[in-house]
């Protein structure tokens, strides 16, 4: 396949992310490689969605740590961004509806052919309320790279375009562009096909066979209309798991499961394991945080007590 006729990815990971962990980021990282390696997709750009402090799990910190320590968490990649979206909403957002706000943010910036783009959804814009004038939330300030990138391997794409972090980085990790922006048909890809998959861990796909914690309607739009990437967990088999769920199964080709090393050793890391390390004063939180994110806490004073 060549690089136009590929299905090009952006992998959204949602959760809490309490504080992020080294395998968080190489859940991203793993995902893309083996991605790649099917021959079927070029993966653009990946998204970090921090869940709103509504969300009510106990010991969860402000979104205010916790988007700080998630993008020092990504400030090294090139590719993985941090988006304040759902932090910054009234209230807790679902992840289906998450998933349809990066949609269909995509599709009113740039023009790409969706493959997973139905009806527009009613989530509200980022940072400013229903029909008030657009304006750009954030500002990339930093130097673009002459290096190789989605926007330069797929051809002419008007700079509007260009700044896009999903699909141009590296960039200043919290970056926007005017959502709102006529970009008009002279900037739009022609015949590249773009998908955004939720990227997730085992662990994610196995909380759908509960019954009554997902809403139904919400899971098939999430597996069947957009797609799940599962990266193994703990030495769990998510084809096993699949199993037990008629929308699992009924969209088990949507469902892509990363077959890398079942024992690579960030299978096993969590935020759980690393506010226990904190909480316990144990040296293995080093194996757990990137130096950065532990620098943060430490001074921030996050995890240290039994109460999160």
């Amino acid at each position: 396949m060549t690089e136009t006729t590929k299905t090009h990815v952006i992998l959204l990971a949602c959760g809490s992310f309490n504080p992020i962990t080294k395998g968080h980021i190489q859940m991203f990282e793993r995902a893309r490689d083996y991605l790649h390696k099917t021959g079927r997709f070029i993966v653009i750009g990946g998204i970090v969605s921090p869940v709103h402090d509504s969300y009510g799990k106990t010991g969860l910190v402000s979104s205010r740590h916790r988007l700080t320590m998630c993008q020092l968490a990504v400030q090294s990649s090139d590719w993985i961004r941090v988006d304040p979206w759902e932090c910054y909403q009234d209230t807790w957002q679902t992840t289906c509806s998450v998933l349809e706000h990066h949609r269909d943010l995509m599709k009113r910036v740039t023009g790409c052919i969706l493959s997973n783009v139905n009806t527009p959804s009613v989530t509200p814009m980022i940072g400013q309320p229903q029909n008030k004038s657009s304006q750009t939330i954030y500002q990339n300030n930093n130097n673009i790279s002459n290096k190789p990138t989605a926007v330069k391997i797929l051809g002419k794409v008007g700079e509007s375009l260009s700044r896009i972090c999903c699909v141009r980085p590296p960039m200043e990790r919290f970056t926007f562009v005017d959502e709102n922006a006529n970009l008009g048909t002279v900037m739009r890809y022609e015949e590249i096909e773009l998908r955004i998959l939720l990227l997730c861990g085992s662990d994610l796909l196995e909380s759908f066979c509960i019954p009554g914690l997902w809403n139904e309607a919400d899971m098939e739009v999430i597996v069947g209309e957009f797609g799940i990437v599962v990266v193994p967990r703990d030495g769990a088999d998510p084809d096993l798991i699949m199993n037990h769920s008629s929308i699992l199964r009924k969209y088990k080709n949507n469902i892509l499961v990363v077959k890398d090393d079942l024992n690579h050793p960030m299978s096993v890391v969590s935020s759980t394991k690393s506010r226990l390390a904190l909480q316990h004063g144990d040296g293995h939180v080093v194996d757990y945080l990137c130096q950065p994110v532990i620098d943060y806490i430490l001074k921030s004073q996050l995890y240290i007590n039994t109460s999160g």
